[in-house]
């Protein structure tokens, strides 16, 4: 090795002791080593591009762009409500963390099996928020876990993930030979992913962390009384209360049922819901912009119908009456506030009373906070405006379009078929996939951009350089034969050894990367011992997708790690005794159905 070797190793141990210390943000510290990288010339360069464009090229590669269009299609399933739709009869309502944790797990799994990991987990990312709202269990209870559960699915098959498809190729033009079936890995696979789900139900409770922000939201003072109407043809008619999920809602709780006329208090669990129902809630506000995502729900007021303002530009804006506005001492119909403002008053908080008046009943008086829907731009109109004390926009409050729910499931669907059967490879598909969603309005230009992640996209930009890096310096090849050199002769120690090496590659590298990188060591050690290649090369494809200690192990990983609130520790606290029961499981199967 020379000194450009002994330079990427001391940089990848500083941003594994940076990630594990929490020193600064993943892609500050990230981006931080392979700056240092570039600028001492540890990448060396091809024919084609210098040193500093290749070890930035992992910006332009494929896998990055694939994520990023796929949070664009997440966006339109997310702003469409199809996600909510498919999620709720896969979920169902657990009763605690490990029920949660094995209905999650199971679906992921399988559809991963059949479909790449990162678009099933970019998907599952809303749908885990949107669960762990409704059941109070913290997303790092199950954000790892559906990152681990896509990782166990897409071993099962040959197209579960596209590194098996890289092995399987490596496997062909090694031998000539006809290549793995699309079920062979399921011999391993199908194994490792029961001991893999059954250790997280077990222990995941326990190793996973429990960080809550210090500053509860379901303390905030402005309790608002809404009122919202259980539609006609919607899907929560003849559901009871907790079939339909308003049972738990965090920050908000169901005061009684208007019902013909007749009041009913202190509603049960078990009460039925009918066609036109009033449901009066009290809660804060984010939980009153999640009771408008509720497909079958709607606002108990006539006048959103009468808003001068298109779905795609309507807003939720809290609004604070000064004692200067018109309609104080007013009722809301008195005041013809729509007419007024051009908004229409959805709920108001008053003092953290529950108001009892209906909506257009209540007499409004200064210091009220109304929340109101309207057009975008009112925030900025009245921002300077005498009538009201403040104004502020609620973040992530565009009326969903369950209209469009049915494009967006044949956008995905289509996406999904090309892909599949190898019409188009999973980056033009997804592009495809994410202009559709906008031409169709299914989400908008502004919703489009808000969807990408920048922070995960530049960590895995920059974990490829990085990756690049290990590689052109010589310090991956160094390491690999040193390690399988030490297997000494010995068939299993040298199955191990691979195992171990490819393991080791992929928490640093990439899955791809690291398998690439030690098939021709494989090959070379099973030509030298007289063995044969298959158990080689499925102990590769199996230790290449089972990087569970570092968030740098799989992208999907890098998908999770902000919104499950993570540090680095967690995933070596989680996934080491993960590995380590993968490799056992492994190495003692595969020997067993491919002899060496």
């Amino acid at each position: 090795m020379g000194w450009e070797a002994g330079v990427t190793l001391a940089m990848i141990a500083l941003v594994l002791v940076a990630l594990a210390r929490n020193w600064a943000a993943a892609d500050i510290v990230m981006v931080g080593a392979l700056t240092t990288i570039i600028v001492i010339g540890a990448v060396s360069g091809t024919d084609k591009l210098p040193g500093p464009a290749e070890a930035i090229r992992g910006f332009a590669s494929p896998g990055l762009a694939t994520v990023a269009f796929l949070y664009i299609v997440v966006a339109g399933l997310v702003h469409t409500g199809a996600m909510a739709m498919v999620a709720a009869p896969l979920l169902g309502q657990p009763k605690g963390v490990r029920q949660a944790q094995f209905q999650m797990m199971a679906p992921v799994a399988g559809l991963s099996a059949f479909l790449n990991n990162t678009p099933v987990v970019a998907m599952f990312i809303p749908v885990v928020n949107d669960l762990s709202k409704r059941t109070g269990i913290n997303p790092s209870k199950l954000m790892l876990p559906l990152s681990y559960a896509a990782i166990f699915g897409g071993i099962c098959t040959l197209i579960g993930t596209s590194t098996n498809l890289i092995v399987n190729d490596l496997l062909i033009r090694q031998t000539a030979g006809p290549g793995l079936r699309m079920f062979d890995l399921a011999w391993v696979g199908v194994p490792c992913a029961v001991v893999g789900i059954g250790y997280i139900v077990a222990a995941g409770n326990w190793l996973l962390p429990d960080r809550r922000p210090p500053i509860s939201t379901h303390d905030d003072p402005r309790r608002y009384t809404v009122e919202m109407m259980v539609m006609a043809d919607g899907p929560l008619a003849g559901k009871t209360i907790e079939e339909a999920g308003l049972r738990q809602l965090p920050g908000l709780f169901l005061a009684e049922i208007e019902r013909e006329g007749e009041i009913l208090p202190a509603v049960g669990p078990q009460e039925r819901l009918l066609a036109n129902d009033r449901l009066v809630f009290v809660g804060i506000v984010e939980s009153v912009t999640d009771l408008k995502r509720i497909r079958g729900l709607m606002p108990a007021t006539d006048q959103l119908f009468k808003l001068d303002a298109p779905q795609t530009l309507r807003r939720l804006i809290e609004a604070v009456i000064s004692d200067n506005c018109p309609v104080v001492g007013r009722t809301i119909r008195e005041a013809q506030f729509r007419t007024r403002y051009n908004a229409v008053v959805i709920a108001v908080a008053r003092g953290g009373r529950r108001l009892k008046a209906k909506i257009g009943d209540i007499r409004l008086q200064a210091g009220d906070t109304l929340l109101l829907e309207t057009h975008r731009d009112f925030a900025q109109a009245y921002r300077n405006s005498r009538d009201f004390f403040l104004i502020s926009s609620v973040e992530g409050s565009t009326p969903v379009r369950f209209e469009k729910a049915g494009t967006a499931f044949a956008i995905l669907g289509g996406m999904v078929t090309v892909a599949a059967a190898g019409w188009l490879d999973i980056l033009p598909a997804a592009m495809l996939a994410a202009g559709l969603m906008v031409l169709t309005r299914c989400c908008t230009g502004p919703e489009a951009r808000q969807g990408l992640d920048w922070p995960v996209l530049v960590v895995i930009g920059a974990a490829i350089g990085l990756g690049r890096a290990l590689e052109s310096s010589g310090a991956a090849s160094a390491i690999a034969h040193t390690l399988i050199n030490w297997a000494g002769g010995n068939p299993w120690l040298t199955l191990l050894a691979v195992y171990v090496v490819t393991m080791f590659f992929t928490e640093i590298l990439t899955n791809n990367a690291a398998a690439v990188l030690v098939f021709p060591i494989a090959a070379s050690a099973a030509a030298t011992l007289e063995a044969s290649l298959m158990p080689f090369a499925i102990a590769i494809a199996v230790a290449a997708s089972a990087g569970f200690m570092t968030p740098l192990g799989y992208q999907t990983h890098l998908m999770v790690y902000g919104p499950g609130g993570y540090r680095f520790t967690d995933f070596l606290r989680v996934g080491t005794p993960l590995n380590l029961l993968f490799l056992t499981t492994a190495l003692l199967i595969i020997p067993k159905v491919w002899p060496l």
